[in-house]
C-alpha cells in the first residue's frame, strides 16, 4: 500500500521541532531517518514508529498494532514497528516526546 502524499506531508510538518530529519521513499512506503537510523515509517496512512524490548510494552497495552504484511505463507509481524495511537496527532508536544523515544530506540536495537 502506498504512501499518502497527503498524510505524508502532514507528518514531516508534525515532526519539524525534531530538526534535521532524512526522509525518503522505501518499499511503496515512507521511512523518516535521524541520523542513520530510521524511526518512523508510513505505509498507507498509517505512521508506525520503532521500538525496542523496553517500548513495545507501552503500543501493546494501548492495543496497537505491530506493522505486518502477506505473503503466500501467511501475515508476517514486524515487531519492530508499532502503529501510533491517533490521540499523539492532536498533541504535537507527546508526538514528539514518542517520537524522540522511537529515535533512541531505533539506535538500540
Amino acid at each position: 500500500m502506498s504512501a499518502s502524499l497527503e498524510f505524508i506531508e502532514y507528518v514531516r510538518e508534525l515532526f519539524v521541532p525534531l530538526g534535521n530529519l532524512n526522509d525518503g521513499k522505501f518499499f511503496g512506503g515512507f521511512a523518516f531517518k535521524s541520523g542513520s537510523k530510521q524511526f518512523a515509517m508510513i505505509m498507507g496512512n498509517t505512521l508506525y514508529f520503532c521500538v525496542n524490548d523496553q517500548t513495545r510494552s507501552k503500543y501493546e497495552a494501548l492495543g496497537m498494532e505491530p506493522f505486518s504484511y502477506s505473503t503466500k505463507k501467511g501475515k508476517v509481524n514486524v515487531k519492530k514497528y508499532f502503529t501510533v495511537p491517533e490521540d499523539l496527532f492532536e498533541n504535537q508536544e507527546k508526538l514528539i516526546e514518542w517520537a524522540n523515544e522511537a529515535i533512541q530506540s531505533a539506535y538500540s536495537t
